[in-house]
Protein backbone atom coordinates (compact mmCIF):
# COMPACT_ATOMS: atom_id res chain seq x y z
CA UNK A 1 0.00 0.00 0.00
CA UNK A 2 1.44 3.34 -1.11
CA UNK A 3 1.73 6.47 1.78
CA UNK A 4 -0.07 9.21 0.82
CA UNK A 5 0.00 12.37 3.25
CA UNK A 6 -3.33 13.83 4.36
CA UNK A 7 -3.69 17.44 4.70
CA UNK A 8 -7.75 18.31 4.16
CA UNK A 9 -10.48 17.53 4.34
CA UNK A 10 -10.40 17.44 0.48
CA UNK A 11 -7.41 14.98 1.08
CA UNK A 12 -9.37 12.72 3.09
CA UNK A 13 -12.19 12.48 1.15
CA UNK A 14 -10.32 11.32 -1.95
CA UNK A 15 -8.46 8.77 -0.29
CA UNK A 16 -11.76 7.38 0.97
CA UNK A 17 -13.57 7.52 -2.34
CA UNK A 18 -10.51 5.48 -4.01
CA UNK A 19 -10.01 3.15 -1.30
CA UNK A 20 -13.86 2.17 -1.11
CA UNK A 21 -13.73 1.64 -5.04
CA UNK A 22 -10.77 -0.67 -4.42
CA UNK A 23 -12.54 -2.61 -1.56
CA UNK A 24 -15.46 -2.79 -3.62
CA UNK A 25 -13.72 -4.03 -6.62
CA UNK A 26 -11.93 -7.12 -4.49
CA UNK A 27 -14.62 -7.53 -2.16
CA UNK A 28 -18.13 -6.76 -3.52
CA UNK A 29 -18.06 -9.57 -6.57
CA UNK A 30 -18.22 -12.03 -4.03
CA UNK A 31 -21.50 -10.46 -2.51
CA UNK A 32 -22.72 -10.18 -5.58
CA UNK A 33 -22.47 -13.83 -6.52
CA UNK A 34 -23.61 -14.97 -3.25
CA UNK A 35 -26.64 -12.60 -3.67
CA UNK A 36 -27.29 -13.41 -7.61
CA UNK A 37 -27.36 -17.40 -6.05
CA UNK A 38 -29.54 -16.07 -3.10
CA UNK A 39 -27.38 -18.16 -0.83
CA UNK A 40 -28.25 -16.46 2.52
CA UNK A 41 -24.76 -17.88 4.36
CA UNK A 42 -22.53 -16.88 1.31
CA UNK A 43 -23.98 -13.50 1.82
CA UNK A 44 -23.38 -13.32 5.16
CA UNK A 45 -19.99 -14.36 4.64
CA UNK A 46 -19.37 -11.99 2.16
CA UNK A 47 -21.17 -9.00 3.58
CA UNK A 48 -18.37 -9.66 6.86
CA UNK A 49 -15.81 -9.64 4.76
CA UNK A 50 -16.52 -6.59 2.74
CA UNK A 51 -17.27 -4.87 6.37
CA UNK A 52 -14.15 -6.42 7.97
CA UNK A 53 -12.04 -4.68 4.76
CA UNK A 54 -13.79 -1.23 5.23
CA UNK A 55 -13.06 -1.47 9.04
CA UNK A 56 -9.41 -2.45 8.15
CA UNK A 57 -8.81 0.49 6.09
CA UNK A 58 -10.64 3.16 8.50
CA UNK A 59 -8.25 1.79 10.97
CA UNK A 60 -5.16 1.94 8.55
CA UNK A 61 -5.54 5.55 8.09
CA UNK A 62 -6.57 6.21 12.43
CA UNK A 63 -3.32 4.73 12.31
CA UNK A 64 -1.61 6.82 10.43
CA UNK A 65 -2.90 9.97 11.84
CA UNK A 66 -2.05 8.33 15.42
CA UNK A 67 1.76 8.03 14.72
CA UNK A 68 1.79 12.13 13.33
CA UNK A 69 0.94 12.63 17.54
CA UNK A 70 3.82 10.30 18.59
Amino acid sequence: METITIETRTDFANWAIERARAIIAEQGGDLAVAARDMDEAKIGIAGNALGQAIVDALLEVFDGLSQDED
